[in-house]
């Protein structure tokens, strides 16, 4: 595995040079963004002789799109200095990659001076025979010498899983353990928490009435990429499930909600979350409706942070 990785970066960032940051057999990770720069030049000659070399597993040739004193270092933070170690390098992950096909996505591009650039990105090197690529995020240095753009420096490091956490900021204020009032009636209590990646948002909760437990679920809270929107899907106790899509107006959330009971009924509602401040919060269901029947809205659950011992 740390010959493909190592094959990932630094064939991949010898075939941003070749071509000026466009190469082909491309794949674009999810939440990479292709960036904007119009001083890409594409020189269709090199890049075929990179592909070209690259596809004959021609470690020399490929060698050659380096500068005579340039440094690779891999993701443990080893170097590898010089044109002459680092076709020996390419020698031996070639060897060991007969036939991997490459891929690559140039998040970032910038010119520090008519002759240097700085790029970063994201490359995948697929085995010949499929199965899942080897990816590695790098950060280059390319020069430009008697016309030509050379690798002075690459260093590589472990590709980041793709997070959607920026969408969910408004939302963070939420994180937390939360507890209602003490009292007879209707309350609950809700805990909520980043998942892995933060891509997610995660909650337990819970309801009672006159303090005896009535129904519980998980409920997972997540961007819709597709429609450009918030969505949760949640889970229930008693064997029903829902999902809602939800839009912030000043302080309040609205959550238009689809769901079904454990029998097969079709649930609507309204829900409202309105935030007083940072440290409590409001629910209420609203516009319910079972089966097409329409149900009286429910009272307002007052809910406050839980303090840190």
């Amino acid at each position: 595995m740390r010959n493909g990785r190592r094959l990932a970066l630094a064939v991949s960032l010898a075939a941003i040079l070749a071509t000026g940051g466009v190469v082909a057999m491309r794949t674009i990770p999810v939440g990479a963004d292709e960036p904007k720069d119009k001083e890409k030049a594409v020189d269709k000659d090199r890049r075929a002789a990179f592909i070209a070399a690259y596809d004959k597993g021609d470690a020399k040739a490929v060698a050659a799109f380096w500068t005579p004193d340039a440094t690779y270092v891999d993701q443990d933070g080893r170097e590898v200095k010089g044109r002459a170690a680092i076709q020996k390098m390419y020698e031996k992950v070639f060897a060991d990659n007969k036939g991997a096909k490459l891929a690559i996505h140039v998040t970032s591009l910038k010119h520090l001076t008519p002759d240097v650039v700085l790029e970063d990105g994201v490359t995948e090197v697929t085995p010949a025979g499929g199965g899942f690529p080897a990816a590695s995020r790098f950060a280059a240095v390319l020069v430009k010498k008697d016309g030509e753009w050379y690798v002075q420096r690459i260093n590589e490091a472990e590709p980041q899983p793709a997070s959607h956490s920026e969408h969910l900021e408004e939302l963070e204020w939420l994180i937390g353990d939360w507890s209602g009032e003490k009292s007879k009636g209707e309350s609950g209590s809700a805990s909520y928490d980043w998942a892995e990646n933060n891509n997610f948002i995660v909650s337990t909760f819970a309801t009672t009435l006159d303090g005896v437990p009535v129904t519980g679920g998980t409920q997972w809270i997540g961007w819709d990429a597709a429609n450009k929107q918030i969505r949760s899907w949640s889970f229930y106790s008693s064997g029903g499930f829902g999902e809602g899509v939800w839009t912030k107006d000043g302080n309040k959330w609205t959550i238009k909600i689809t769901a079904r009971t454990a029998d097969g009924k079709k649930v609507t509602a309204t829900n409202f979350v309105t935030k007083p401040d940072n440290d409590h919060l409001t629910w209420q269901v609203t516009k319910l409706t079972v089966d097409g029947e329409s149900l009286p809205d429910l009272k307002p659950v007052k809910l406050k942070r839980d303090k840190q011992p």
